[in-house]
């Protein structure tokens, strides 16, 4: 369930960050430009660098937290992923108690019989 939800956070996590990255300004486009207002409306007067940048660095610390939260989880996980892995678990380690020793079995044969002499 845990897992789950943490995948779930993470995928959003990664729109989000995506997003982000993505509605930022190159070197010499700005983000109301390809809207054809002025720049630096968008966002107010102070622009989409503080915001922008902010939010990004906030998802980044947040993804970063839901990788490293996924790989404990997925290290804690038992499942068996491939055949040997399901043969292993199959197999007991070690036997709980020795078997006893295989008792002799005698035949006995009648001296008289002529059948099992082997002529």
């Amino acid at each position: 369930m845990l897992y789950t939800l943490v995948i779930i956070l993470h995928v959003f996590v990664c729109f989000l960050m995506i997003g982000a990255i993505l509605l930022q300004s190159g070197k010499g486009a700005e983000i109301g430009a390809s809207f054809g207002g002025s720049s630096q409306t968008v966002f107010g007067s102070r622009g989409p660098a503080n915001f922008l940048s902010k939010l990004t660095v906030v998802v980044a610390a947040v993804f970063m937290l839901t990788s490293f939260s996924l790989a404990i989880l997925a290290k804690q996980r038992n499942f068996a992923s491939t055949v040997i892995d399901l043969k292993q678990k199959d197999t007991p380690a070690a036997p709980a108690a020795p078997a006893a020793p295989a008792q002799p079995t005698t035949e006995s044969h009648s001296s008289g019989d002529a059948s099992s002499a082997g002529h």
